[in-house]
């Protein structure tokens, strides 16, 4: 079962690039393109969040206790899901280097991660980063999601909203679903790798 994460949402919008435009909306559009792509090829998925709302529990009030209990409800969704490897769509920003974009696979400490960001990584070179390829790199301890749950796991990058050419790129729906084909096709040859081992 292929969980697919749309990072944030609601009142967590991520990442803001300089026009106002959350990471957010973003990440949700490009995951339905996953989604239904997936199923279309027959994959068996589920969605963490299927609107612009993130998924915390009714005891939640302050903006930081509704972020912590969004992320424990991402993480006990995704590990009481059989047989589940997530994919979790986000947006990067580096205000402090604006030229600085394309996409980026990153992967969690779980078996089979590695390889299969580094397949996600090579489809995205090859379809959105020429001239800017980048390597699949470990995750940051620090992010809870990815730390916490139990399966294989790729958290993609999809962009820069730090970089207002990309920024924009990324708001166009024909991009995005760019996007999610690159990203499917990579995510799928990663896992036919791994179930080949």
């Amino acid at each position: 079962m292929i969980v697919i994460d749309a990072g944030h949402g609601g009142e967590d919008g991520g990442a803001v690039a300089a026009d106002g435009t959350v990471e957010s909306g973003i990440n949700l559009a490009i995951a339905q393109n996953l989604d239904a792509l997936l199923r279309f090829l027959g994959c068996e998925t589920r969605m963490t969040r299927t609107e612009d709302a993130a998924i915390y529990s009714d005891g939640a009030r302050t903006l930081r206790e509704k972020k912590a209990s969004d992320l424990k409800n991402r993480v006990a969704l995704v590990n009481g899901t059989p047989n589940a490897v997530l994919l979790s769509i986000h947006q990067n920003s580096l205000p402090t280097s604006r030229r600085v974009h394309g996409a980026q696979a990153f992967h969690a400490r779980t078996e089979g991660s590695e390889a299969l960001a580094e397949s996600v990584q090579l489809a995205l070179n090859a379809a959105v980063n020429p001239g800017n390829e980048k390597s699949r790199k470990a995750i940051d301890k620090s992010v809870y999601l990815m730390k916490s749950i139990r399966c294989p796991a790729v958290l993609v990058e999809c962009g820069f909203l730090s970089n207002a050419e990309e920024a924009a790129r990324l708001c166009e729906t024909d991009y995005q679903r760019k996007l999610a084909v690159t990203v499917a096709a990579g995510f799928l040859a990663g896992l036919a790798g791994l179930s080949a081992e």
